[in-house]
């Protein structure tokens, strides 16, 4: 017999798959090239992201933030990895494959902390964003290599949450789906211009939804809540790795829901508190990661050993 806690896992995560795509995406019938522009379009701002820092950012300026050579020198092979798949998913499309755009990364391809987690958040958004498109590919051949680039930026992800920013690798036992807007809206603000000649993708950025603090939000904490559209009557929403859960907006401010998991999340003000969806999304999402420490994490599961 299925357990109640599977059932509702998966009922959230095939409910965030089935929201993954815009109306107008789902009736394409190119729906796999539609993708491949999406993930191209993720890997060129990954990619640009590592080539523009670490041309920046010299191995002194590493030692002089505290850390070891080895530590640029894996965000180096990282940035490999984020090339080969910009060039696997430029080869899968062909002759109209998308074109890097034009970005700012800020003080992310500038300063050496501030790089760091901006890896942090870009690499997050990367397994999020493969996973929320996984069920969309109907080409068995595409949903392989989607997986296995998947597969890579989980660990990209671990690599840089453990021993680069020396938290917890692996902070909750699923991670999170998120769908083309939501993703998009993530990686917008990063965006400044693309060439006149791409493909117009059929996705949109939410309004930035600005939450205060703004990261490391732990269940029942009381954060405020501000953003174009955003007022009292709404909702916190948190997409999590146990599903989703809201909190009422009451005089600019909401309470990090009580079943708030470890790990990455992903904060959005909706107009209702049923399932979220592009139609009820004001604002957001904003990333956010509730790390633990070894022991406090070893205190979650201590009593199975």
């Amino acid at each position: 017999m299925v357990s109640v806690k599977f059932a509702s896992l998966f009922a959230f995560v095939a409910a965030s798959m089935v929201a993954a795509a815009p109306a107008a995406l789902k009736k394409r019938a190119d729906i796999d090239t539609t993708i491949l522009q999406y993930a191209l379009t993720l890997e060129h701002l990954e990619a640009k992201f590592y080539h523009t820092a670490l041309k920046n950012l010299s191995a002194k300026d590493f030692a002089n933030a505290g850390y070891a050579p080895a530590i640029r020198e894996r965000f180096a092979e990282i940035g490999g990895h984020e090339i080969q798949h910009v060039q696997f998913l430029e080869a899968a499309i062909g002759a109209d494959a998308n074109k890097a755009c034009t970005y700012d990364f800020g003080a992310g391809v500038t300063d050496v902390k501030s790089f760091i987690a901006t890896s942090q958040l870009l690499e997050g958004v990367g397994v999020s964003a493969y996973l929320g498109a996984a069920a969309l590919i109907t080409n068995p051949t595409y949903l392989t290599a989607a997986g296995s680039i998947l597969t890579t930026e989980s660990r990209h992800s671990a690599w840089v949450q453990s021993s680069a920013a020396l938290s917890d690798p692996a902070g909750a036992a699923y991670d999170v789906p998120t769908n083309f807007n939501q993703t998009y809206s993530l990686a917008a603000p990063l965006i400044k211009s693309c060439p006149k000649s791409n493909t117009a993708l059929p996705v949109m950025a939410f309004p930035t939804l600005t939450l205060n603090p703004a990261s490391n939000l732990q269940p029942g904490q009381t954060v405020s809540v501000s953003g174009k559209g955003v007022k009292d009557g709404q909702y916190l929403a948190v997409l999590t790795a146990g599903g989703q859960y809201f909190s009422k907006i009451e005089n600019g401010k909401a309470t990090v829901p009580k079943k708030t998991s470890t790990g990455r999340s992903y904060f959005l003000v909706t107009s209702s508190n049923g399932t979220v969806s592009d139609d009820s999304t004001i604002a957001g999402p904003v990333a956010s990661d509730y790390l633990l420490s070894a022991s406090q994490a070893y205190d979650l599961v201590k009593s199975q050993y």
